[in-house]
C-alpha cells in the first residue's frame, strides 16, 4: 500500500505541485534577504526552497521513470536538515518569546512534512557514496556560508543565540548526511549481501 501510494502518478503530480508552490513561496519569503545578499552567496542563502527544488527535480525525473542520484542525495539530506531546522527554530522562538505567530505553526507543519517526504522516497533513490560525498560538501559548505559569513536566515528574536544555533546546525548536517548514508548506501550494501 505504502509503495503504491508513493508511486501513484496522481499522488506524484500533486506532490510535485505542492513542492513547486512551496519552492516559489520559499524564494519569495527570502526576497528581502536575497536583495541584500552578495551575488557570490545567492545559491546558498535560500536553504529550504532550494531543498524543495531539489526534491521537485527528483519528482519530475521519477515520474518519467528516471533517477538523478546527485539531486536525490542533495534533496534527501537538505530536506531533512532544513525541515528539522525550521521546526526547531520556531520552537526556540516560542521558548524565547513565549509567543509564535500562526505563520510559525504553518512553517513547522510544512517543514516537518518536508523532512519526512525526502526520507519516504529513500527506497527509490539510486544514491551511491560519491553522491553522498558531493551532497555532504554542499551541505557543510552551506553551514560555513551561513554561520561564518553571516548569511543565515534572520530570526530577530534569536540573534543572541546564533553561536549555539550554528553549532546545532553543524551537527544537524552531520546527522542528515549519516541518515542519508544509512538509508541508501549502507542499505544497498546489505541488500546486495543477502542476494
Amino acid at each position: 500500500m505504502y509503495r503504491y501510494i508513493l508511486t501513484n502518478k496522481t499522488f506524484l503530480w500533486l506532490l510535485l505541485i505542492v513542492n513547486v508552490l512551496g519552492t516559489i513561496y520559499g524564494y519569495f519569503w527570502y526576497g528581502s534577504q536575497l536583495a541584500v545578499t552578495p551575488a557570490i552567496f545567492l545559491p546558498f542563502v535560500p536553504d529550504s526552497p532550494t531543498a524543495s527544488l531539489f526534491f521537485a527535480v527528483f519528482l519530475i525525473f521519477f515520474i518519467k521513470g528516471k533517477n538523478v542520484p546527485y539531486i536525490e542525495a542533495l534533496g534527501m539530506i537538505t530536506l531533512f536538515k532544513y525541515g528539522v531546522w525550521a521546526v526547531m527554530m520556531n520552537l526556540l522562538v516560542l521558548a524565547v518569546t513565549g509567543d509564535l505567530a500562526w505563520q510559525g505553526y504553518m512553517l513547522m507543519a510544512s517543514h516537518g512534512a518536508m523532512a519526512v517526504q525526502g526520507l519516504l522516497y529513500a527506497p527509490f533513490y539510486k544514491i551511491r557514496m560519491r553522491h553522498i560525498v558531493v551532497a555532504a560538501i554542499w551541505t557543510l559548505h552551506n553551514d560555513i556560508i551561513d554561520y561564518v559569513f553571516g548569511m543565515m536566515p534572520v530570526y530577530s528574536s534569536l540573534l543572541d543565540h546564533m553561536d549555539r544555533i550554528g553549532y546545532f546546525t553543524f551537527w544537524l548536517s552531520i546527522l542528515s548526511i549519516f541518515i542519508a548514508y544509512i538509508m541508501t548506501v549502507e542499505k544497498g550494501k546489505n541488500t546486495l549481501s543477502h542476494m
